[in-house]
């Protein structure tokens, strides 16, 4: 099994209390979600169309500013699990740490895959990996120098899950050239991830070769229709973004008095330092806040950011009881 966050059934395992009993900040997805549209009921009771596909599709680039070929997807997740079936296995290489499910999808895949921890690293890669801002340390890398190892790699895949709040970070708009991709998710930003709505964009040759893989209906009525809206409401996009950047701060400042170092992080997650990671995840769980830890790292610990006012109270609580 992969390690993931969001596994709330192993916290209440371990910890007891039900599932709705605990406060999930062990993921970067939004806890003030984007309000659920009402639906009409043919999205329910029909099969997708191509229409509403398309109108998704129109908001996602104008969202995204782009206009490369692109695909609707099931989360981002569904695109790494094609990706590796574009071409032949052949040399990876992922920077990390990051997302996990990378390097597992293409292993799975038959691909040689290895791990770099510097950007140069990549270069030589049949197919070049890295998340940006990555997860869980937030690294960004600017477009220029994205651009310029381009031609260096046979194939290079961007991961912008978490970049909605940084759009001048982005490669999308120039995603449509030979050899390059990106990848998008719906849930983490708009906090809707039960949705599984994600869009991979790339040249109008690698983004069909995708879509006949990913085969007819790829995203759900529901999905296609809330996402419609969600996309093309880019004032809560600038709302929700400016909520953020204020709030990462305040988590700063509530870890401080654990003795928690920053140690990176994006708009949606930070990422401490901590003497234990261990002991700090059951220090909170006790208080039934979930958090998350890492396989590679015995002293790091991950913190999305909660939503609303009582969620950072609950917060301030079990920070304020101190490490038993």
């Amino acid at each position: 099994m992969r390690d993931h966050g969001g596994n709330l059934d192993s916290a209440a395992a371990l910890f007891g209390g039900a599932v709705e009993d605990w406060l999930d900040l062990s993921t970067g997805i939004n806890r003030v979600p984007y309000p659920m549209p009402r639906l009409p009921a043919r999205a329910l009771t029909a099969l997708p169309d191509a229409a509403a596909e398309a109108r998704l599709l129109a908001a996602a680039r104008v969202a995204f500013r782009t206009e490369a070929p692109m695909l609707a997807v099931a989360g981002a997740q569904a695109a790494i699990q094609l990706v590796p079936r574009l071409t032949p296995p052949g040399r990876a290489r992922v920077l990390g740490p990051t997302y996990n499910e990378h390097a597992a999808s293409l292993r799975a895949a038959g691909w040689q895959v290895e791990e770099v921890s510097e950007l140069a690293a990549l270069e030589g890669a049949d197919l070049a990996v890295l998340v940006n801002p990555n997860n869980p340390d937030g690294r960004r890398h600017p477009p220029e120098t994205l651009r310029a190892l381009l031609p260096r790699v046979g194939r290079l895949l961007v991961d912008e899950s978490f970049g909605d709040p940084l759009p001048d970070l982005s490669l999308a708009p120039e995603a449509g050239v030979p050899g390059h991709l990106v990848l998008r998710s719906f849930g983490k930003f708009y906090g809707l991830a039960g949705l599984r709505l994600g869009f991979v964009l790339g040249s109008a040759e690698d983004v069909a070769a995708l879509a006949r893989m990913a085969g007819p209906w790829a995203v759900s009525g529901p999905a296609i229709a809330a996402g419609t809206v969600a996309l093309a409401d880019r004032d809560w996009a600038e709302t929700t973004t400016a909520r953020l950047e204020a709030e990462g701060p305040r988590l700063d400042a509530l870890a401080a008095r654990m003795g928690w170092r920053l140690a990176g992080g994006a708009h949606l997650f930070r990422l401490y330092d901590t003497p234990d990671a261990r002991a700090a995840q059951d220090h909170l769980a006790r208080a039934r806040i979930w958090s998350r830890i890492f396989p590679w790292s015995d002293r790091l610990i991950r913190l999305g950011l909660p939503g609303g006012e009582a969620e950072w109270a609950r917060l301030d609580a079990a920070f304020g009881e101190g490490m038993r």
